[in-house]
């Protein structure tokens, strides 16, 4: 089922208000406003396996890229009307303030700083902050072996690093990298101990190396996965909720969690599937 008859008919309403009451270089793009175009450029992450992918072929694939389509479709617009943008984590508030992109599906956490700048639809998953060693690592079984001055990978502008940085300055070496996937090569020709990130990630990298990563621990945050969108946004913010409320109900969420991780052994915090606020 789409979104109400109601909803998609002030669609066409809501543009033309938006559009009025916007500011010349102040403007910032409206979902809403974008799928009563009948297009959508939507942020994603590029290198992250199960979540956002770009293939060799171009295509990209993933659970985040699945969520990013059923949206843009129960708004409106069809696959082949979307854009795909890379998103790097510490680029999604910028992205999002300078109207690049409609929306942002790539294991955005809502936190209260971000708020600040922009807003979230979701959560539409529940994540949590682990490690991820090398398979014949036996000194790093969780959070607190993190000791003796390792080195812990991570990325810029993410909420694990600052996590780190909160919780284990004295403890480790904190090396931040811009993509997680080049933490994962750092981790995997021994320059750093472990990459820390949310557990669903990392479990997309352990399948992708099989045998030589592994995920150790548990998880020791509780990370709630958003849509980003442009603030004060309430119609786009209000449509999006809908159409994560629908995918959950519908099965398509619980179908698109199975295609992309239902043979890598992850299995998610009973908080999944999520309540959408």
């Amino acid at each position: 089922m789409k979104l109400s008859r109601s909803i998609r008919l002030g669609i066409g309403a809501i543009a033309v208000a938006l559009a009025a009451t916007a500011c010349g270089g102040d403007e910032q793009r409206s979902a809403l406003e974008s799928a009563e175009a009948g297009n959508l450029t939507i942020g994603i992450k590029f290198d992250q396996p199960g979540l956002g992918l770009r293939n060799p072929d171009g295509t990209f694939t993933g659970f985040d890229v699945d969520v990013a389509k059923y949206v843009a479709d129960q708004l409106g617009v069809t696959e082949e009307n979307i854009t795909f943008k890379e998103a790097p984590s510490a680029q999604r508030e910028t992205l999002i303030q300078n109207g690049e992109v409609d929306y942002i599906v790539g294991t955005y956490s809502i936190t209260d700083t971000r708020k600040e700048k922009v807003d979230f639809a979701g959560p539409y998953f529940i994540a949590g902050q682990s490690l991820l060693v090398r398979s014949d690592n036996t000194d790093i079984t969780g959070p607190e072996s993190l000791n003796n001055n390792k080195k812990l990978c991570s990325v810029k502008g993410s909420t694990p690093a600052q996590n780190v940085k909160d919780k284990f300055a004295q403890q480790v070496q904190l090396q931040e990298v811009d993509t997680y996937s080049a933490c994962v090569e750092l981790l995997r020709n021994g320059s750093v101990d472990a990459l820390t990130t949310d557990d669903i990630i990392l479990a997309g990298y352990a399948a992708q190396y099989p045998g030589e990563l592994k995920v150790v621990g548990e998880p020791f945050t509780t990370e709630r996965y958003g849509i980003g969108l442009a603030k004060g946004d309430e119609a786009s913010r209000t449509a999006i909720n809908e159409a994560i409320t629908e995918m959950i109900a519908s099965g398509a969420w619980q179908a698109a969690f199975d295609a992309n991780f239902g043979d890598s052994g992850y299995q998610p915090s009973p908080e999944n599937p999520p309540t959408v606020e």
